[in-house]
């Protein structure tokens, strides 16, 4: 299993918007700097994070901010604004064979299982909070 970049993506700009807060207008174009990415796609998972209500966006001077305290954003948080677009994480395959003794009781024999699976998930990703890793983030010069 494996999910896209966007949770690391989005978690590194949370985490350089606190960093650099009233230091630093905090950009797009700056953001991107940090992440080693495009500005555009910078701006698109801002506009996820900000439509979760994680962040706040000034256009022009003001660049990005935290909603938030990092102590009230958890990973879960994150995950949910960029990468959440259904209820569950798993996939299953269009058509299993009814008829098939395996096919017709996939369903079944997996649902439960990867519900549970997913819980876990989702309360170890509830654990973690924004603050916890930017006090990992050394503080001035090294």
């Amino acid at each position: 299993m494996q999910f896209s970049a966007r949770l690391t993506m989005a978690t590194h700009i949370l985490l350089a918007a606190d960093y650099f807060s009233g230091e630093v207008r905090t950009t797009s174009e700056f953001l991107a700097g940090s992440v080693g990415t495009n500005p555009v796609i910078v701006r698109r998972i801002l506009g996820q994070l900000r439509n979760a209500g994680l962040i706040t966006v000034e256009q022009g001077i003001g660049g990005v901010s935290l909603a938030k305290d990092p102590s009230e954003i958890s990973l879960l948080d994150i995950y949910n604004a960029v990468e959440k677009k259904e209820e569950t994480i798993f996939h299953f395959h269009e058509n299993p064979n009814g008829a098939c003794p395996v096919g017709g009781r996939i369903h079944e024999l997996l649902d439960d299982e990867l519900e549970r699976v997913t819980k876990c998930m989702e309360k170890e990703l509830s654990d973690i909070k924004l603050s916890a890793l930017a006090d990992k983030i050394p503080k001035g010069k090294e």
